[in-house]
């Protein structure tokens, strides 16, 4: 049983309850306009194409059904991709993802006001870029300017996604949201999914809800590990972590408290194998690139994957993505192999880029 202050503690670290009602999220108002953003470059998909052919009949439908309360979410269509690791993605039915759309524009707003500042997934104006970028300031400060040894703690959580427990989810959003019906709607679409092996576990890969709301699951970890752990330097993106100190010993001395918490707390395990301590200037492996105190290098696994890609499909799309990718690191020689790559493959597509 949780001590008076750790539920004290646990309210401070909420933030404010969030006032958006039921109605505000369903209404037609909101409906449209999720939509729009939901059709940005979709619109030649087949499945939106069918839905936007008779869109007044289902939004239509779609509204009544969410204002009588009996809105139930369909099934997925589950595939694969490799991304880079094999990954199962589940893809909800159009109607479906445009409810996770109503309630993501309406709601994110007051959730990533609670976040704290160095959590960089899925939210706007943060991303993978900022991530490293904040990994390569923080590096600078702890070593002082690599005049001190700088160590990092990296972790990973195993099975993220289908190990985020239904029960201490909505017990989350109970605490931020008074309307039941809301709390009704996220009960709707959190219980639309579950893993085979676990009842009552797992948020499925692909949907903008889950994006949300493994944020929202994981901030009782960020703001432990911020407020009672007194951890200052720590970076999170989804379920990766790194925290810099210059004493070795007390980053060994989180492991356990973290283990503890995550267990106890999330119902989540670190990866056996994806726990580490070393240097910065030995480089250490985050978010796709190996991070030193100066300069940071593209993994070689992406750049292996990379060089497949291009052979396979060089186009101007593809080729202009990957050298933005390659502007955030220290990349000259391998941007001159992928140019040398192009003009042998498509010499056109070289003159336009460069």
């Amino acid at each position: 049983m949780r001590s008076r202050i750790e539920v004290l503690e646990e309210t401070k670290w909420g933030g404010v309850k969030i006032h958006c009602t039921y109605d505000d999220i369903t209404s037609y108002q909101n409906l449209l306009a999720s939509w729009q953003e939901f059709l940005n470059g979709k619109k030649k998909r087949k499945d939106v194409a069918e839905f936007s052919a008779s869109f007044a009949d289902h939004i239509s439908r779609l509204h009544s059904d969410l204002r009588t309360k009996t809105y139930r979410h369909g099934a997925y269509y589950p595939f694969k991709i490799n991304d880079p690791k094999p990954r199962d993605i589940h893809k909800a039915t159009v109607r479906d993802r445009l409810v996770h759309h109503a309630i993501y524009r309406m709601l994110y707003p007051h959730f990533d006001s609670l976040f704290i500042f160095d959590s960089y997934s899925c939210r706007i104006g943060k991303g993978t870029h900022r991530a490293v970028n904040r990994f390569r300031d923080f590096g600078r400060i702890v070593s002082k300017n690599s005049t001190r040894t700088c160590w990092v703690l990296k972790c990973d959580i195993r099975k993220f996604f289908a190990s985020i427990n239904h029960a201490i989810l909505k017990s989350i959003l109970a605490r931020h949201i008074f309307d039941s019906d809301i709390i009704g709607l996220f009960s709707e679409i959190i219980d639309s999914f579950e893993t085979d092996e676990r009842p009552g576990v797992g948020l499925p890969l692909g949907n903008l809800t889950s994006q949300l709301l493994v944020n929202i699951y994981m901030n009782k970890f960020d703001h432990y590990v911020k407020r009672k752990l007194k951890v200052r330097y720590y970076i999170r993106y989804a379920d990766d972590f790194v925290v810099f100190s210059e004493n070795k010993t007390f980053l060994e001395s989180l492991i356990p408290r973290m283990v503890e918490f995550l267990r106890t707390r999330l119902c989540l395990e670190f990866h056996p194998k994806k726990v580490s301590i070393k240097t910065l200037a030995s480089g250490v492996d985050f978010l796709g690139w190996i991070n030193f105190p100066k300069y940071r290098v593209l993994r070689t696994s992406t750049k292996h994957r990379m060089f497949r890609n291009l052979e396979k499909n060089l186009d101007a799309t593809t080729l202009t993505s990957y050298i933005g990718l390659l502007m955030h690191g220290n990349t000259h020689t391998l941007r001159q192999q992928i140019k040398t790559l192009a003009f042998r493959k498509n010499s056109a597509i070289v003159l336009d880029l460069w």
